[in-house]
């Protein structure tokens, strides 16, 4: 018997598709995504006082994004699988720090928005992640700066750090460490720049 001519064509067709379906089949499951908290409890700061621009942090290009990186004792970096946060790492310190700043009676704003304020606070991400050398830890540490806007002065500057022991580099783990971290840094942040703009 001849086969016919669709035959072959048949048989590639029904071999894509067992790929498609194999592909399919092993395909990793959406990334569970992690947020940052707002402190839940900030010192009121007195009403009324200047106003104060908020930038976004600067940050190297391994925190630029909405992974959650991972530092091994040999300086290599990577991400946690299967886990991200809900933004770029520094627009969601943006937005954090804007509504801690708003919790605690400040009137504040982004910058590059309609807001005219005497004060900006810029910062740099230059940690903020799970560090395994030794016993690990989750990691936040940034430099906040108060800059006079219209004369470009540094009025006050300081970094903050803190660190939380953090039982494993797993997604929930990780993210609830980190959190608690930064939350406290966004306090600190707060409590340092009355006074100062």
């Amino acid at each position: 018997m001849i086969p016919s001519a669709s035959s072959p064509i048949r048989a590639v067709c029904l071999a894509v598709l067992l790929t498609c379906l194999g592909l399919a089949g092993c395909a990793s499951a959406p990334p569970t995504t992690f947020d940052l908290a707002v402190p839940s409890t900030v010192v009121r700061q007195a009403s009324g006082g200047p106003q104060l621009v908020i930038a976004e942090p600067v940050a190297l290009q391994t925190l630029d994004s909405d992974r959650i990186i991972v530092t091994a004792a040999d300086g290599s970096v990577s991400a946690v699988p299967g886990a991200q946060w809900s933004d770029r790492l520094p627009r969601l310190v943006q937005t954090r720090l804007v509504q801690t700043f708003e919790n605690a009676g400040r009137a504040v704003g982004r910058a590059g928005g309609p807001l005219a304020a005497p004060r900006t606070l810029y910062s740099d991400l230059r940690r903020f992640g799970i560090i395994t050398a030794g016993s690990p830890q989750a990691v936040v540490e940034i430099t906040a700066k108060m800059v006079d806007t219209q004369g470009g002065r540094i009025v006050a500057s300081r970094i903050f750090r803190v660190a939380v022991p953090v039982g494993g580099v797993a997604g929930r783990e990780a993210a609830a460490a980190l959190d608690q971290a930064a939350t406290k840094v966004f306090a600190d942040i707060v409590r340092w720049s009355a006074g100062r703009g």
